[in-house]
């Protein structure tokens, strides 16, 4: 059974950084790229970053370019969000989510297969 599992949210003050984490199990890990979306209050998903199986190569959406990144650790089955020069917009619940085809990044909530529970990140002074 695939399990995602997220941790590290919190409340951070504007400014601050918080690190996400998703431990992975049930599925080679390294053999499917991985994303991170979020959903704020009243709103739908929305895709933030991607990374491929090697942690070689990632992408972040624009609107968060610059402040945020994107890691993994095979040896330890984890997906990383670091999350810099937070906003209150930026509030949301991050969620960890797996394709449903190895070795492809995607962005499209539609082609995920897999979800974690998310992590709440509230962003307020």
């Amino acid at each position: 059974e695939v399990q995602l599992v997220e941790s590290g949210g919190g409340l951070v003050q504007p400014g601050g950084s918080l690190t996400l984490s998703c431990a992975a199990s049930g599925f080679t890990f390294n053999h499917y790229a991985m994303s991170w979306f979020r959903q704020a209050p009243g709103s739908g998903l929305e895709w933030v970053s991607g990374i491929n199986t090697g942690g070689t190569s990632s992408s972040i959406a624009d609107s968060m370019k610059g402040r945020f990144t994107t890691s993994r650790d095979n040896t330890k089955n984890t997906l990383y969000l670091h999350l810099n020069n937070l906003k209150p917009e930026d509030t949301a619940v991050y969620i960890c989510a797996k394709p449903s085809e190895p070795y492809t990044r995607v962005k499209n909530p539609g082609e995920i297969d897999s979800w974690g529970q998310g992590t709440q990140v509230t962003v307020s002074s």
